[in-house]
């Protein structure tokens, strides 16, 4: 079981539910009521990461008449598993469990943060123009070659593939965004000391070939953009604004 990270309370708009997938149950959360134009999924980044703090977020999304829906990767926050023993692979398939479960049938947006900037790609690739938006927060993509390797405890594969200089540039996810002909928004921190200039330019360069791309400046964050989004409503608020087709 992993640890329960944080200690944001639930508003009452929001419900709490369980996800049994991968041998793990997924815990997630819901706000907005479903059929009302694009389903919203909010995946949060890796290490501490988790679906707390993506609740204002999800909130806002309610506000604006959507449903909006989060969760926890296993090993993180409160759902079961180990961290060690997730993968890319795995959080793709956990989110697609989530998604066919829960979004319904209709146009999704989906929005990721950090190591989720390769889930959101993988997950453009598998529901093509269904995905009608993409909400990219200080992205990562991932070599190819890392897709199937277990996080591990960073001594293991996965991590000497990471640090394998230019492993990136073969990673699916950038063509995956080249072909993106939906809304993309790419929200980038002032200082992020953990995604190199270089990654954000390719994904940059990537959704610029058909997407229709805003950049989402902000100068006073950091990579943290989960925390950044719950500490500063208003900005959140802004980026649904960004994401919602029309």
């Amino acid at each position: 079981m992993s640890e329960h990270q944080g200690t944001t309370q639930v508003p009452s708009s929001v419900h709490e539910f369980t996800v049994d997938c991968d041998g793990e149950r997924l815990s997630a959360v819901r706000a907005g009521t479903p059929g009302t134009g694009p389903a919203a999924v909010l995946l949060h980044g890796a290490g501490t990461g988790s679906k707390e703090r993506l609740l204002p977020l999800l909130s806002a999304f309610a506000e604006r008449g959507r449903h909006a829906l989060a969760f926890d990767f296993s090993g993180h926050g409160r759902s079961t598993g180990h961290l060690s023993e997730l993968s890319l692979r795995r959080r793709f398939e956990q989110a697609v469990a989530v998604i066919d479960a829960h979004a319904g049938a209709g146009p999704l947006v989906l929005v990721g943060f950090s190591m989720s900037g390769q889930t959101v790609a993988d997950l453009v690739r598998h529901y093509g123009r269904r995905v009608a938006s993409v909400g990219l927060c200080a992205p990562g993509v991932f070599a190819a070659a890392a897709w199937d390797e277990p996080f591990g405890d960073g001594t293991g594969p996965f991590t000497k593939i990471l640090r394998t200089p230019d492993s990136w540039r073969n990673s699916p996810a950038l063509p995956a965004l080249r072909a993106f002909e939906g809304r993309a928004v790419l929200v980038t921190p002032g200082t992020d000391t953990v995604i190199p200039p270089e990654v954000t330019r390719a994904v940059e360069e990537a959704l610029r070939a058909r997407a229709r791309y805003f950049r989402f400046a902000l100068p006073y964050a950091d990579h943290k953009l989960g925390l950044w989004f719950r500490d500063h409503p208003e900005d959140g608020r802004r980026l649904v604004t960004e994401l919602l087709p029309g």
